[in-house]
């Protein structure tokens, strides 16, 4: 398969060897290129052979030295280099099964591409994996990935996803373990399927394969309101919430003394949920889940509470404004601007029912500009509105239901200002000029 070229990085080796715009890789050192694994792979020796197809026509080869870290300095026109691997779960708490109709149609694909896991933190599941491209993953050895489990029983995983291979993911784990690569993992809590028993069995056995099995994390099932024809589901309470950060804990104070890390981290819904203290910042052992939602919480407050320490002047510059959030982070950010609401003007917090997925939709990655827009209407919003840039389209300023960012300012008539989920910008963004 030829690799279209789109851009040569100005100062790179591909520029010094006379690549161009519409040349097209064919090969590196002999080998055909499937995907960007290969590409990276492949790119990683101090010579290599290409073989170009030139956008003339012509077939040539190039020899190059480099250092084996030093990147070529091409850009494709398909980043993966490849298509995109689908799902072929049909997994019972599926969300992209609960999207409402007017989701857009790129939030209905489900990708479940071991290449997406390596190169950007993807959860997968490898049941679509054969055997052959496994044998790929085993010898590209790609590290870490990021591995969706549930449940380490054969027949709860096959139940889970419904699909009949994913009994068979524990020997796949060891093997992975053995050519030693490094991953992360994830179960998907849900009451009644995958608690009790079955959790400590799927903690016991993936803390087995530890330092390969880097970490666990377990998020609580998502449930939207548009749900009809699927299997139900018990969403998580707060019994549910307190039953699991009490498992959890144990499990943790177990692998502590016995593996030096905790191992295993719950989300901090289930402490929203369970009305529990977070734990401190140092359970969290370097935040290894953070994009799953695990710490997220915790880390804010403290470089919030960082950068007031280090910029104590920086409250006298706080603004009335407002600040947008879901409903399950609300409560710890009032408890930030009451702080502030305390020595400097009034922040307001407006935690955003979910109307578009429902409203047991609580996290503020999934609010869109619509629920925005309702829950602000007619408010006293001060100088300015500040919301997470986590919801916002990755690379975007548009919500998940299509809304511009600035039809949404110009509706509210004030300045929206978008920032990034960290305690000390939040903290920066509050005042009138940034004092960071």
């Amino acid at each position: 398969m030829n690799h279209t070229i789109i851009r040569v990085l100005p100062g790179s080796i591909a520029e010094e060897i006379g690549l161009e715009r519409g040349d097209a890789l064919v090969s590196i050192n002999g080998q055909p290129i499937v995907d960007r694994i290969d590409y990276e792979y492949f790119i990683a020796e101090d010579t290599l052979v290409l073989q170009i197809l030139t956008k003339d026509g012509q077939q040539v080869e190039v020899e190059i030295e480099k250092d084996p870290e030093e990147h070529m300095g091409l850009v494709f026109e398909n980043e993966l280099m490849d298509h995109m691997h689908k799902c072929a779960n049909h997994c019972l708490f599926c969300f992209v099964d609960q999207l409402p109709e007017a989701a857009r149609d790129s939030l209905h694909f489900k990708d479940d591409d071991w290449r997406l896991s390596f190169l950007m933190g993807n959860y997968i599941t490898l049941t679509n994996v054969t055997e052959r491209e496994f044998e790929r993953i085993l010898a590209r050895r790609p590290s870490p990935m990021f591995i969706s489990v549930h449940a380490t029983d054969p027949a709860v995983r096959c139940h889970m996803l419904g699909h009949r291979q994913g009994g068979k993911l524990m020997d796949r784990l060891h093997r992975m373990a053995q050519a030693g690569i490094y991953f992360h993992t994830q179960v998907v809590f849900c009451p009644g399927i995958n608690d009790a028993a079955v959790l400590d069995r799927t903690i016991d056995e993936l803390s087995a394969l530890y330092p390969h099995c880097a970490s666990l994390a377990v998020v609580p099932v998502g449930l939207t309101g548009h749900r009809e024809g699927l299997t139900p589901l018990q969403p998580v309470g707060a019994v549910e919430a307190e039953t699991l950060i009490l498992q959890v804990a144990a499990w943790q104070e177990k692998l502590l003394s016995k593996l030096g890390t905790r191992f295993v981290f719950a989300a901090d819904e289930f402490y929203t949920k369970a009305d529990h203290p977070l734990p401190p910042g140092e359970a969290y052992e370097g935040y290894p889940q953070i994009e799953n939602g695990v710490g997220l919480v915790r880390q804010f407050q403290d470089e919030f509470r960082e950068a007031l320490a280090a910029h104590p002047e920086g409250i006298r510059q706080i603004c009335a404004c407002s600040v947008v959030t879901g409903c399950s982070a609300a409560p710890y950010i009032v408890e930030l601007c009451d702080i502030i609401n305390s020595k400097a003007a009034a922040v307001r917090v407006f935690p955003v029912v979910n109307r578009f997925f429902g409203p047991s939709v609580t996290v503020a990655g999934l609010v869109t500009g619509q629920d925005i827009l309702h829950t602000l209407k007619g408010a006293q919003l001060g100088e300015k509105v500040l919301l997470p840039r986590c919801m916002l389209r990755s690379g975007e300023s548009v919500f998940l239901d299509d809304t511009p960012l600035a039809d949404l300012q110009a509706a509210l008539q004030v300045p929206v200002e978008v920032v990034d989920v960290d305690g000390a910008a939040f903290f920066s963004a509050l005042q009138r000029k940034t004092v960071l």
